[in-house]
């Protein structure tokens, strides 16, 4: 699966998710954390019982970033999906 790419600006702080829905059927999220690495600050981070969500500020104009959120649910299955976070002036 291709990662999702989304584009931010530096100076925004804004929210990206991951719906998990469709792949976890009647199972729901019991954990999930996001892993950010450094040039983007995760301001926070939720779930509900099928979408994980991370807020995110930073970032460097014309750098590309993988952000990941990795879950786990309460059948004991654990998976992830990377976010491609591109970072323009606007």
């Amino acid at each position: 699966m291709m990662a999702a790419t989304f584009f931010k600006d530096p100076a925004a702080l804004l929210d990206f998710a991951v719906e998990w829905a469709a792949w976890l059927g009647d199972d729901t999220i019991s954990a999930a954390g996001w892993t950010v690495p450094a040039g983007l600050t995760k301001e926070a981070e939720s779930a509900t019982a099928t979408k994980a969500t991370v807020w995110l500020a930073g970032g460097t104009a014309g750098q590309s970033y993988e952000v990941v959120n990795h879950i786990v649910t309460a059948g004991g299955r654990e998976d992830e999906r990377t976010l491609v976070i591109r970072c323009v002036e606007r």
